[in-house]
């Protein structure tokens, strides 16, 4: 255990068909300015709303759709914490995100991802 040794790129390690790569690919080619009207500015620093839309997308794939499953997942699923960059937004952030500030964008990116 003391000579654990990870590949560079964690991505490496979440095999090539799992479905963060395609998560992370489609919500990559959004182009930014369309979450920039969902965002008014002032505030405390929010989080990357591209990594908010990867792991909220990815959980569903998952069937997790509840925001303190998914904060809890954020600890311990390797493609969650690629797709989140390590970071770890509470339940209370994922739930306002996907409820008030992206409610429209999130249900039509999920659609858009499912068929």
């Amino acid at each position: 255990m003391d000579n654990l040794t990870l590949p560079s790129n964690i991505a490496d390690l979440i095999p090539s068909d799992n479905m963060a790569h395609v998560v992370h690919e489609m919500v990559e080619r959004i182009p930014m300015e369309t979450f920039l009207p969902y965002y008014k500015g002032g505030g405390t620093s929010s989080y990357h709303p591209k990594m908010m839309t990867k792991i909220i997308l990815y959980a569903y794939t998952q069937k997790m759709y509840h925001g303190r499953e998914i904060a809890r997942q954020l600890e311990v699923h390797l493609p969650l914490m690629w797709l989140s960059g390590f970071q770890k937004p509470d339940f209370r952030s994922i739930n306002r995100f996907r409820s008030e500030r992206m409610k429209g964008l999130i249900d039509d990116l999920f659609r858009e991802m499912i068929t």
